[in-house]
């Protein structure tokens, strides 16, 4: 089964074992209601630590607190400093029909209106007013493309597809 990055630990929250925990993507949802999460060194650890979760509760700005089975003080949270939090695909939250993870897009290849390739989708990045794709052409040029509905005009999740209107100096 597939896991997926949605967060990174920060550091402790207070004595008890808890963890600070910055989410990844659209928001904490999937982390807030999660039963089990995995502690990973990186995207490529092969022995990523299970953990149950006791407990879940939104922090400050970005962040969840988490309790998990296991860490029972400061120092053993501090441990986990740095790794990556990780849930299994599965256990990620329905989306309506045209809402879409971030993971998903990731190497569908991107088209203007009239279907001439533009690339590939390398990562996506949250800018504060709206999403970015990073589209990788086959030369190499990375561009920089809004995920706003004005932009994105179809998503072919068979195809692995994303339509794109191409504004002037989009491109460029």
């Amino acid at each position: 089964m597939a896991r997926l990055a949605v967060g990174r630990v920060v550091g402790a929250y207070a004595t008890s074992g808890a963890i600070r925990v910055n989410w990844l993507g659209d928001g904490p949802e999937a982390l807030l209601a999660a039963p089990v999460v995995w502690l990973s060194l990186d995207e490529h650890d092969e022995f990523p630590r299970r953990h149950a979760v006791e407990s879940a509760d939104p922090g400050g700005t970005g962040e969840v607190r988490l309790s998990l089975a296991g860490l029972r003080s400061r120092a053993d949270a501090d441990a986990y400093s740095g790794r990556l939090v990780l849930l299994d695909e599965a256990a990620l939250p329905p989306l309506d029909e045209d809402e879409y993870y971030w993971f998903e897009w990731v190497g569908f290849e991107v088209v203007d209106q009239q279907g001439e390739r533009i690339g590939d989708v390398e990562e996506l990045w949250a800018t504060g007013a709206h999403d970015v794709m990073v589209v990788v052409s086959s030369e190499g040029a990375r561009h920089l493309i809004p995920t706003a509905r004005d932009f994105v005009t179809r998503v072919d999740r068979e195809a692995r597809r994303i339509e794109v209107a191409v504004i002037p100096g989009l491109l460029d």
